[in-house]
């Protein structure tokens, strides 16, 4: 089997992951990963749940549709992210529950959404800008998110969504359901004195993990 072609059943079994634990529902959400000659990504209008891998979309190096089914229409969130940042090699987009309900609120920081309540949400996303709410498919949401991609690689979209980054398939899964477990700790938390960490822990996490 090709390196492709295990990329290609890589985000299918991903997919169907994520489906299966009600982090993606409906036809909502997208994965994409880098190739040496472009992009795979998920169709427009599919469920994660049934991804046939010999029908996920192709595109070149110039974001042009080349193989497969028809891109997601969030292609331009994927590429915004790939262009302003080289060392992501796959990217995810939910519009898993508690994170979507953490990006309503009106209440949050929209330079760093949610408090550093544990370590490994330190280490996976580091600070969550929340970016202004665009109607789907506008293209200036792909400005908006290429105006930050290039210093953050998790970013969440008011309304809609967190769009998160990693060098991998497995490191940019990790980092998405680790920001929604977050983001359900902070809403389980919101009526309760919490004790998130320090500054100063956060800057010892920050030392020892660099890179978020």
């Amino acid at each position: 089997m090709s390196s492709e072609s295990k990329l290609r059943e890589a985000i299918a079994t991903l997919g169907a992951s994520l489906f299966e634990r009600n982090l993606t529902h409906g036809s909502s959400g997208n994965i994409s990963v880098r190739v040496d000659d472009g992009w795979l990504m998920t169709p427009t209008g599919s469920s994660l749940g049934r991804l046939d891998p010999a029908r996920i979309s192709k595109l070149d190096d110039a974001g042009g549709h080349i193989d497969g089914d028809k891109p997601t229409k969030e292609t331009f969130l994927h590429l915004a992210m790939y262009r302003k940042n080289a060392k992501a090699g796959a990217v995810v987009h939910l519009h898993s529950t508690y994170s979507v309900a953490v990006s309503c609120l009106a209440d949050i920081d929209p330079k760093d959404v949610l408090p550093p309540l544990t370590a490994y949400y330190v280490m996976r996303i580091g600070k969550l800008p929340l970016i202004p709410y665009y109607p789907p498919g506008d293209p200036a949401l792909g400005d908006a998110v290429a105006g930050l991609a290039d210093r953050h690689h998790a970013l969440l979209l008011a309304n809609h969504g967190p769009v998160v980054a990693g060098p991998g398939l497995d490191q940019a899964a990790d980092a998405v359901e680790e920001l929604e477990q977050t983001a359900k700790l902070h809403l389980l938390l919101r009526r309760e004195l919490t004790r998130p960490l320090t500054d100063e822990q956060v800057k010892e996490l920050r030392r020892r993990f660099p890179g978020n």
